[in-house]
């Protein structure tokens, strides 16, 4: 297949201003460059997730023991203006994300179909973004009109609300392994940046690549006929096509990452854990950096040291913007020849003269912070106690067995599919649902709960699903990944059992779940077609469509006046210790 033909954009200087911040780096000692050798800059984030307000957003600065304080960043002013004093320290320099950089979002962008977020990033001139798993959360029609611009509507959500002629990102999505069904990808494989310098040019070549197991953990609607190849193979497929066009400097920005287990030198990827270590080694020794995402880590490390044959530099800003990544690269323009790299990541500190220093993006946050309000600030209903998604020894929490209800009493009625139990996964609890000081709660809260904008569908299975799918919790990943349920039905488990035979005392209102039986169910519609792994459920008949799953939850609260956070006496671990 012939590659789709890069994008290419042009490196333009900025102003002379300065960053100060803390910073966690693998560096070399600073040595002054020959006359002939190019210093390139690159600055990387990753999982942004629409967190363009500032409020609440606070960090371990980078390289900080973990019982420092935390100190207040992130929001897009300060993102902007971080990213325009590193540049005015090095004017030859490119911004990229790894991915994620909108959806999962607070309710200032995500209720606003993260039109907020791409007009800022269009204002911080990011270059290229290669595209995550939650950027098919919408779908990939959605996300191409993300890309292009427009006010079509292909969600529940109506676009352009706030401003009109929504003009899409001014940079390019991409995404090398995303195939669709005609074999060309959804968007470009790579994309070039060249920088004109005294002694010639310098040309760096972009890869995007997001991790091979999207269609797991995004619903089958958002990623319908698309296919996602294996994130190494992809990305050395594109080297010849990268090199013939030019690239003297190739950097892969894959959304897939590891964890720093904080034992061992940091510096030299040793300590790293996680699918992206074992990606690297099978990576084409022709990058030279991998900047990274998804797993919401900082980290900065020399892979090299693991495997001397592939010298790679690996990144990750950890997550929404509170820190991003400084690549400092010394180039050889006359002998052709890459002299050095090293990194540091940087706090994205909240600097209180950053409003005045952008003025344009503190009126465009201002403007959707106020359209927000009016939807985030309506009370919705009372709560007795506060509902949080940390799971007991059992893997139940008080808000995954009370979104369960609300779901249940959403689709109960007959004339609504009829169900007789609900299944919520742990995945889309995303915060707590705490209430202010009279029990008052606002749909803001709701919205950061569950900000996934997901429809509850009524399932037609089986006891013998019912049962494999229960099973199946302890086999989804390396760790058990226990479904909350509605109330009227539990369990027992222990998970010590050999598999299969796990999960026992099945009960559904006080009678045992008959194999046999046919059962109506109640669940959101991304586990319904699949998501989270329990493909099962994906060819069970629909009976129903219910409302969205935030709607559901604030029916349940309106419905009767402060509702106490449920018991956590559905699911039984019996597990020997």
């Amino acid at each position: 297949m012939m590659p789709i033909p890069p994008m290419i954009r042009a490196g333009l200087p900025l102003g002379l201003l300065l960053l100060g911040a803390c910073a966690q780096s693998v560096e070399r000692p600073e040595v002054s460059a020959p006359s002939s050798v190019a210093r390139l800059q690159i600055i990387a984030f990753n999982d942004f997730h629409g967190h363009i307000d500032e409020v609440g957003q606070s960090v371990l600065p980078p390289g900080s023991p973990a019982d420092a304080p935390r100190l207040a960043a992130g929001g897009a002013i300060h993102f902007a203006q971080a990213v325009e004093r590193l540049r005015a320290e090095n004017p030859n320099s490119a911004v990229v994300s790894a991915g994620d950089m909108i959806s999962a979002s607070p309710l200032i962008s995500g209720h606003f179909l993260d039109e907020p977020t791409i007009r800022v990033m269009n204002k911080v001139a990011v270059d290229f973004n290669s595209v995550g798993n939650h950027e098919f959360d919408r779908g990939p029609d959605e996300l191409r009109r993300i890309q292009s611009g427009g006010c079509e509507k292909f969600t529940k959500l109506a676009p352009c609300q706030v401003m009109p002629d929504f003009p899409g990102a001014s940079f390019g999505f991409l995404a090398a392994n995303v195939q669709q069904a005609d074999g060309s990808t959804l968007f470009p494989a790579y994309g070039l940046k060249r920088f004109s310098l005294g002694g010639g040019a310098v040309t760096v070549g972009f890869v995007g690549v997001t991790r091979e197991g999207t269609p797991d953990i995004v619903a089958p609607s958002g990623v319908a006929n698309l296919r996602f190849l294996d994130e190494a193979e992809a990305a050395n497929a594109y080297v010849p096509a990268l090199r013939q066009a030019g690239a003297d400097i190739l950097v892969l920005l894959i959304h897939e990452g590891g964890y720093a287990s904080g034992e061992g030198d940091p510096g030299d990827c040793g300590s790293l854990s996680g699918p992206l270590p074992e990606i690297m080694s099978r990576l084409d020794p022709a990058f030279d950096l991998v900047i990274s995402g998804h797993t919401h880590q900082a980290y900065v490390c020399r892979y090299g040291a693991v495997d001397p044959g592939r010298p790679f530099l690996a990144t990750s800003a950890g997550q929404y913007g509170t820190q991003i990544t400084r690549i400092t690269l010394d180039y050889d323009v006359a002998a052709r020849k890459l002299l050095d790299k090293r990194a540091e990541n940087v706090l994205v500190a909240q600097l209180p003269d950053a409003p005045a220093a952008q003025p344009e993006l503190a009126d465009l946050v201002a403007r959707y912070r106020a359209a927000a309000a009016e939807v985030s600030d309506r009370v919705v209903g009372k709560l007795g106690g506060p509902l949080t998604p940390v799971a007991d020894a059992s893997g139940q929490s008080t808000l995954g067995n009370f979104i369960a209800d609300a779901q249940l009493t959403a689709t109960r009625a007959p004339e609504r599919g009829g169900a007789q139990l609900a299944l919520m996964n742990p995945g889309g609890l995303r915060s707590p649902i705490t209430p202010l000081p009279d029990g008052a709660v606002r749909f803001g809260d709701l919205y950061s709960a569950q900000p996934f904008g997901n429809v509850v569908l009524v399932k037609q299975l089986t006891g013998t699903q019912i049962r494999a799918a229960l099973e199946q919790q302890f086999t989804r990943g390396t760790r058990p990944s226990i479904l909350s349920v509605s109330s009227g039905f539990g369990y027992s488990y222990d998970a010590s059992r050999p598999a299969g035979g796990r999960v026992f005392d099945i009960m559904l209102n006080g009678a045992p779940l008959v194999d046999e039986g046919i059962y109506r169910v109640a669940m959101n519609n991304f586990i319904a077609q699949g998501g989270d792994g329990l493909r099962l459920f994906a060819p069970a008949p629909v009976l129903a469509e219910g409302p969205v799953d935030v709607e559901a939850l604030e029916a349940y609260i309106a419905s009767e006046s402060g509702r106490d956070p449920p018991a956590l006496d559905r699911i039984r671990n019996v597990t020997p210790q």
